[in-house]
């Protein structure tokens, strides 16, 4: 799976804070270093001023620093240093009455509140790190984890949520292989919350589901449409409609079957769902084309739709990709961008430009980093909120890669 560094798709790691927190004590960073430089300052800048300016009551300042940077450990360590130096300056070398025991009571009690306040700071670390790792689990558990090249595409995705705590939101993708052909979804559910993340996680579910088992793309796409009225009752039987009823937009796509070892020549055949949802771009060589649009409504309307074929389900349209084009998947949270004036992000238009400078940029992992860059370029400094935000580029194998038998 291709996914950018430090974006909210990045693979699921260990929150874990160590017990004993102290990088110090293994040699592999010096948390030390300021709040000791700042002791050794403080004791050489009172040796070197006169009576009338005494500055050793300010080693107060050093355990605190080092409860900011390290453990509770480290933190009592500095705390006694801090009374040793004070001791040692007031009463044996520069005795007088300038600080004396108010000063020695000040400085033993901001070691003790500094050493609780760096057990504090730990435990809400440990806490955080918990609720990390929990977060990160959720999200890999609603989008999956998918291997390279998986259904016989070469694929990159940039997922980016706007609530950079919970890193799952309402955008939806993922990639099915069956024995039809692989099935690929990219959706946003309206809304946003705890809510918006349920109603993409059951649309999934079924996706993968229908999209194995089905044998027509619009019969996913029923199913699709079914569940998603399914989950508005429940959340209405709960009092959870938060005043209307979630939909989603989708685009749902089928690339032909083919083969297993077969070397791909001419244009690779896709069939298009989409639904209430903007139409994936082609982006090759020779330009940029939006993919046939369906014309769908969003998922859990379809009682609006008037266009319905006869035997149910939305309308299908077929399409293809051409030798070195690639499958551009979007959320609204690129195409609603918006800069400081309030101008929508210009998609089409700046890949057209982007690819008549660089072609090469038509490869997905390419593709996704080049979108993602622009529309963090186009938002910087806007007063806009932000949404969510997702990419998936797919461009079909130059040779069908062997896979289990299907049962």
């Amino acid at each position: 799976m291709r996914r950018l560094p430090g974006d909210a798709t990045t693979q699921m790691r260990s929150g874990r804070v160590p017990d004993r927190p102290l990088p110090w004590l293994r040699g592999r960073h010096a948390v030390w270093a300021l709040p000791a430089l700042l002791l050794v300052l403080i004791v050489l800048g009172d040796l070197w001023t006169g009576r009338s300016f005494r500055m050793i009551a300010w080693v107060v300042m050093v355990p605190a620093l080092t409860a900011g940077l390290a453990g509770v450990g480290a933190t009592a360590l500095f705390s006694a240093l801090s009374v040793g130096a004070y001791l040692l300056i007031d009463w044996a070398l520069r005795p007088g009455p300038e600080t004396g025991l108010p000063g020695l009571l000040l400085v033993a009690a901001a070691g003790v509140v500094s050493v609780g306040a760096s057990a504090v700071r730990r435990a809400n670390e440990r806490r955080t790190a918990k609720l990390s790792l929990a977060a990160d689990v959720v999200r890999d558990t609603v989008l999956r984890p998918l291997p390279y090249h998986w259904g016989g595409l070469d694929w990159s995705a940039v997922y980016v949520t706007a609530d950079h705590v919970a890193r799952v939101g309402g955008d939806f993708y993922d990639l099915q292989p069956s024995r039809y052909g692989t099935r690929v979804i990219l959706g946003d559910v309206q809304g946003k919350g705890l809510g918006a993340v349920a109603a993409s996680a059951v649309l999934l579910g079924t996706f993968r589901e229908a999209g194995y088992h089905e044998g027509r793309l619009r019969d996913v796409a029923r199913r699709l449409e079914t569940r998603m009225k399914r989950q508005q009752a429940y959340t209405r039987y709960l009092g959870q409609d938060e005043g209307g009823e979630r939909f989603a937009t989708a685009v749902v796509l089928s690339f032909d079957p083919v083969e297993p070892g077969t070397v791909r020549r001419g244009v690779a055949g896709i069939e298009v769902v989409t639904l209430g949802h903007d139409a994936p771009l082609a982006v090759g060589p020779d330009g940029v084309r939006p993919l046939r649009s369906s014309g769908g409504v969003p998922l859990g309307m379809g009682e609006l739709a008037c266009d319905r074929p006869e035997d149910g389900g939305p309308r299908v349209v077929r399409d293809g990709l051409a030798p070195g084009e690639t499958l551009l998947l979007f959320t609204d949270g690129v195409t609603e961008a918006r800069d400081r004036d309030g101008v929508f992000y210009p998609l089409q238009q700046d890949l057209e430009r982007a690819l008549a400078d660089d072609p090469g940029l038509a490869r997905p992992d390419r593709l996704v980093r080049h979108v993602r860059h622009a529309v963090a370029r186009h938002i910087a400094g806007t007063r806009w909120e932000a949404d969510d935000l997702t990419l998936l580029a797919l461009s079909p194998l130059p040779v069908e890669p062997q896979r289990e038998a299907f049962p």
